[in-house]
């Protein structure tokens, strides 16, 4: 499926000019306005909005609210980044280029939905912002296990193959060395190996929804467990069967009915 395959939702690009250069956003709106508090989609760590396929248009049309996805600064149709990640990258987002996002754009309330660390942001924006309604993590990481580090040592080594590469190049173009060694570098880095969100958890006050698959190769049951146990507010799991780091690609339309059963109760 596509967006076309979603004739009443309608998607409009823009780019913001701002601190970090051109940010790009995409918002996927119902023919029909919508009073609820629109979604707003964080991306992986080699991820960007046209990453997300028909998922974005999905959610539009299962839950009647708007769905807004950005590609992060250094990412995608976003401008590029030379500086290297900080380590303290998944809270800077939250606290430095979200808050000018919510401004721009006019968001009074929102659901956070992250993938994998977009998800680990999407806690931070929750934590950080009474204006959140909600947070969803899909495939979130909460803490550092053996599995996250091998995966990705996996993943750098298959990377290697220009067939690989060129798949990356084809989302993010000049920036595709950029992105890969932004995850590779800060992910595998000894002073990154205490990063948790165990700290952050206990101030989300808001429903949280923590989303994983079974198979995931990039974390354990360990990692949506401490979400739900450390979360200050209302928190439920959901381990997806058969699935794996991506679900939003893998089993799309389970993935959407099991966010739109959760946001129609918010």
């Amino acid at each position: 499926m596509n967006d076309a395959d979603f004739p009443l939702v309608v998607a409009d690009d823009v780019w913001l000019n701002g601190p970090y250069g051109p940010l790009f956003v995409r918002r996927w709106r119902n023919s029909a306005e919508s009073a609820l508090a629109p979604m707003v989609l964080l991306h992986d760590s080699l991820g960007c909005v046209e990453l997300w396929r028909d998922f974005p248009a999905r959610l539009c049309a299962a839950t009647g609210r708007d769905v807004i996805a950005y590609d992060r600064p250094g990412f995608g149709r976003s401008a590029a980044r030379q500086d290297p990640l900080a380590l303290d990258f998944i809270e800077a987002e939250a606290r430095e280029v979200f808050p000018w996002l919510q401004e721009q754009l006019v968001l009074t309330d929102f659901i956070a939905l992250g993938h994998s660390v977009g998800g680990s942001m999407a806690v931070h924006f929750a934590a950080g912002s009474v204006a959140c309604q909600a947070v969803i993590t899909i495939a979130a990481q909460a803490c550092i296990e053996p599995r996250i580090l091998q995966g990705i040592r996996q993943a750098r080594q298959q990377f290697q193959d220009p067939q690989q590469f060129a798949r990356l190049q084809k989302y993010h173009g000049d920036k595709a060395e950029w992105v890969l060694n932004a995850w590779i570098d800060t992910w595998l880095n000894p002073d990154f190996a205490d990063w948790s969100l165990a700290a952050t958890l206990p101030r989300v006050a808001c429903p949280l929804l923590a989303i994983h698959g079974e198979h995931d190769e990039y974390g354990s049951e360990q990692q949506p467990n401490m979400l739900v146990a450390l979360s200050g507010g209302q928190a439920q799991r959901e381990i997806m069967a058969k699935t794996g780091h991506v679900p939003h690609r893998e089993s799309p339309s389970q993935l959407v009915q099991r966010v739109a059963d959760f946001v129609l109760v918010c």
